[in-house]
């Protein structure tokens, strides 16, 4: 038996789909390199934007022409933020599709395959994926417990829930002995992690459990919360010499009247402190951001706040997105979406056209300089990796993933950085 996974959205959906295939593993199935080739298709959907639902609608199509023409005994599951607790209008819309499972909720598929299966106990504790590189991700808190108003991940992964602290030692572990050498702390709030736990352990805490890992280099942590960002945590990324000076935080908008309607929970004073702490405390971080343009009633004024700010902290990037409506959220029963449609592109494009211009200056800034990267794979003829900070760093040489080399950096772009090696490449860790 043979399985195909397509996977849409965030990083967290990345580590869901490995970790099934870890569980089809166990099962005896094999990979199959596409859907055509497989008995089982898995859709690991996002609905976080309209565009990644369509995605995976049009994906369906897909698979449903594939089962109806070519392979009528192909199984076709759905997994993923498109599944809520009640699927019926799902079923009704997408009759073909055999097997329903909401974000995590792997026994719904494991089951259906194999009935007779005993999956419970500890065959998902100990069920790791099998990395695919020196990187990976490691899930460390589920759902979220924050319910803005435009978001519609709560209600589809459910309230915040920490791994305990042994469970992702041994996860990291594994995943080292098996050549993985950088690993990134995941939680839709990943800051949030432990306040559930009996000893409420922190982020931190958790860092420094699993800094020592044989075969460890690196830790990075996604995506963070402001007001979950404590001081304490933020020492804890200075001190420990693995953790990367590399911060994603979300602050979705620069004004606060935006900011009360999406139901954010701080203001622009309070995320700017966040900033200050990190800078302060953690010279030279990278600080990436997220941003909504077009939220409900936002004005031109308001979207201008939102401009200031960008040129006022110079982000090292910013991942933005026109606000399009959620079905089941608190916007889309609330809140009328009245900016048009051309111009939240307006808008769109002139953060990005900002935004560009900023991530051009940091990077320049940067030539000349000898970073540390590490090797991820080879593209187009050329190496690849990352330094500390995140930038993605090509050049030319022989070094195989895995590997830690310094790279002294002679070109600059907005995304991207060009270099050339220095002596010769130190051998992976072992």
């Amino acid at each position: 038996m043979r399985y195909h996974i397509w996977t849409e959205g965030c990083q967290m959906n990345e580590a869901d789909s490995a970790k099934l295939a870890a569980g089809l593993a166990r099962l005896g199935y094999q990979e199959a390199s596409r859907p055509e080739e497989a008995d089982l298709a898995v859709v690991n959907t996002c609905v976080v934007r309209q565009k990644a639902e369509d995605r995976a609608i049009s994906y369906l199509g897909y698979l449903r022409h594939l089962k109806e023409r070519k392979n009528p005994g192909l199984r076709i599951a759905v997994m993923g933020c498109l599944v809520g607790p009640k699927v019926d209008e799902l079923k009704a819309r997408l009759p073909f599709v055999d097997i329903w499972a909401r974000p995590q909720d792997f026994d719904a598929i494991l089951r259906e395959l194999v009935p007779e299966s005993d999956l419970g106990g500890e065959f998902w504790p100990e069920t790791f994926p099998e990395p695919r590189g020196p990187t990976a991700y490691v899930p460390v808190i589920h759902g979220c417990d924050k319910f803005c108003t435009y978001c519609i991940v709560p209600y589809r992964r459910g309230r915040e829930r920490s791994r305990p602290i042994a469970d992702v030692q041994r996860e990291v572990r594994y995943l080292c002995s098996r050549g993985v050498r950088e690993v990134t702390l995941l939680g839709q709030t990943v800051e949030a992690y432990g306040h559930d736990l009996p000893d409420r352990p922190d982020l931190g805490d958790l860092m420094a459990a699993i800094h020592d890992t044989p075969g460890l280099e690196r830790i990075r942590f996604l995506t963070s919360y402001p007001r979950d960002m404590t001081e304490r945590i933020v020492r804890r990324v200075a001190e420990l010499p693995k953790v990367c000076e590399y911060f994603n935080i979300p602050v979705q908008s620069g004004d606060d009247a935006v900011l009360a309607r999406m139901r954010r929970g701080y203001t622009v004073a309070e995320y700017l402190e966040k900033i200050d702490l990190i800078r302060g405390l953690v010279p030279g971080a990278a600080i990436t951001t997220d941003v909504i343009v077009g939220f409900c009633g936002e004005t031109e004024e308001e979207f201008q706040h939102t401009l200031d700010l960008l040129a006022r902290v110079r982000f090292d990037k910013v991942h933005v997105a026109a606000y399009s409506p959620r079905p089941g959220t608190i916007a889309w029963r609330r809140m009328e979406d009245d900016v048009p449609h051309h111009e939240k592109m307006r808008r769109l494009r002139a953060v990005e056209e900002l935004q560009e211009n900023i991530a051009r200056q940091l990077n320049e800034a940067l030539v000349g300089t000898v970073q540390e990267v590490l090797v991820e794979g080879e593209r187009g003829g050329k190496l690849y990796g990352r330094t500390r900070t995140n930038k993605l760093v090509h050049f030319p040489g022989q070094a195989q993933p895995g590997q830690m080399v310094s790279v002294r950096i002679e070109r600059a772009s907005p995304w991207s950085l060009q270099g050339e090696l220095v002596g010769a490449a130190a051998p992976a860790t072992a």
